[in-house]
């Protein structure tokens, strides 16, 4: 073999990337003296691109598949080198492998609660938290605008950019969404739509696209949580008696789990004997007085006729059917069905009687 074609098999170059990080972006091949050989070898695999960079001018673009580097597959840099005619000596270049896959599950979620006008609680602090994936769309576009010349370029260093542009959108959808607070986890799905349209341009002037956006949570602050969960709380007990000797229980339940609980235990424990003497036998209602009946022109009856109850009835129509003293009537407050003529707001229906004639003397 003679010097002349030992010399020019050590530029026989074979350039590929295999990526084993899970997290690289754009990684540089590199090359002594940056010096590719005419007629290396070029594989670029099944979610890669190659991208050439020439004295800092962006040339030529590499989809998957095999190459040989001649002028045929490299317009660009032949334009660029001003290379007429076939050319067999080595050129500088600089090659960047860049990954196409989707980079998934990248967390972003609000550093400061947004401000919203609800209309049910009025204005209201929310925070918001999720995930979504990112891809490379246009390699070139990105190399420019975001990686430069770095050698290895990771996914965290452009995700801090990308989480800011998401919060950003994220806080003007959530304010001006007009989708009560209660409502807003049953449109996570078409919210979070609606802020990946939103970043979709600014994402794509950095060479990105992001396949997918999503909503995970949407919550008030805690302080506002237990409020509303002690609403919650009242809606399901709904009997503010039994809610009362349920708290004295709870109490006397921690004082008795927390013995060197001192003065506090102490306090729970009188609250809840003083509570439960309140209400009367334990697990009974607390006695309360009747409420008053109503008047007679304010009234409401209900009369049993033919083993049913009828109506709801004013007074003026008791008068018209023709009751009789021995018909069981009932309205609200009054004790039980009673008699019609043992109800003292119905004795003008059935005439006075005249008491008994006194004794003659």
């Amino acid at each position: 073999m003679g010097i002349l074609d030992f010399l020019s098999g050590q530029f026989i170059d074979v350039i590929e990337w295999t990526d084993d990080t899970r997290d690289t972006m754009v990684w540089r091949f590199e090359r002594e003296g940056h010096e590719i050989k005419y007629g290396a070898k070029l594989t670029v695999r099944e979610g890669q691109v190659a991208v050439f960079v020439h004295e800092g001018q962006l040339a030529d673009v590499f989809t998957p598949g095999l190459y040989e580097l001649e002028t045929n597959n490299m317009p660009i840099m032949t334009s660029l080198q001003h290379w007429t005619h076939g050319f067999k000596s080595p050129f500088k270049s600089e090659i960047y492998f860049v990954s196409t896959v989707r980079f998934s599950d990248l967390k972003w979620g609000t550093k400061n609660p947004i401000t919203c006008r609800d209309p049910e609680f009025g204005p209201v602090r929310l925070r918001a938290f999720g995930t979504y994936a990112m891809r490379v769309g246009d390699a070139g576009k990105f190399l420019k605008e975001i990686v430069g010349t770095d050698g290895e370029f990771t996914a965290d260093e452009v995700s801090n950019q990308i989480r800011n542009i998401v919060v950003q959108e994220v806080s003007r959808v959530l304010s001006g969404s007009g989708i009560p607070v209660l409502d807003m986890a049953a449109n996570t799905a078409d919210l979070g739509k609606l802020v990946a349209d939103r970043i979709a341009p600014v994402i794509g002037d950095y060479g990105l696209t992001i396949p997918e956006f999503y909503i995970e949570n949407i919550s008030l602050p805690e302080d506002v949580e237990k409020v509303l969960d002690k609403r919650t709380s009242m809606g399901i007990v709904g009997d503010l008696n039994r809610f009362s000797q349920f708290a004295a229980a709870e109490a006397m339940g921690d004082a008795a789990r927390n013995p060197s609980g001192g003065a506090s235990a102490g306090l729970g424990m009188g609250m809840g004997m003083a509570m439960a003497a309140a209400s009367g036998p334990w697990g009974a209602a607390p006695a309360a007085a009747p409420p008053p009946l109503p008047t007679q022109e304010a009234a409401i009856w209900h009369v049993a006729e033919n083993g049913a109850s009828v109506g709801p009835l004013a007074f003026s129509a008791l008068k018209s059917r023709g009751l009789s003293a021995d018909t069981l009537v009932w309205t609200q407050g009054q004790d039980g069905w009673k008699k019609a003529g043992d109800v003292p707001a119905l004795a003008a229906l059935f005439g006075a009687t005249p008491p008994p004639l006194p004794p003659q003397s």
